[in-house]
């Protein structure tokens, strides 16, 4: 099983950036399909992002297309998601996800999860 340690998050104004990184140990993540999960306070968690493990796919939820990029570094064993033209309506806490299975848009279960990041956007 992988291990994964998100990191990244952080406060910022709205219309801001911020790239997080979430690395794997453990495991080679290069074999792993990657996704990007968040939670907001009393809310469902929900799909963000998802990266095939061959880099040949990437999928986004509709509220964060074309604000926000997956990608991969295998060699540094990292998944990354950057996020820009941040609103308040990103905040939450960022979750990273490892699975043997292809979710384009978001599975029920994972095979490791990362302790998360909290992003918080503000006015």
């Amino acid at each position: 099983q992988v291990q994964l340690v998100e990191s990244g998050g952080g406060l910022v104004q709205a219309g801001g950036s911020l790239r997080l990184s979430c690395s794997g140990s453990g495991r080679a993540l290069s074999r792993c399909h990657m996704y990007w999960l968040r939670q907001a306070p009393g809310q469902e968690r929900e799909f963000v992002s998802a990266v095939h493990w061959r880099g040949i796919s990437t999928t986004y939820a509709n509220s964060v297309t074309g604000r926000f990029t997956i990608s991969r570094d295998n060699a540094k064993n990292t998944l990354y998601l950057q996020m820009n033209s941040l609103k308040p309506q990103d905040s939450a806490v960022y979750y990273c996800a490892a699975s043997s299975a292809w979710f384009p848009l978001g599975g029920s279960q994972y095979d490791s999860w990362g302790q998360g990041t909290q992003v918080t956007v503000s006015l």
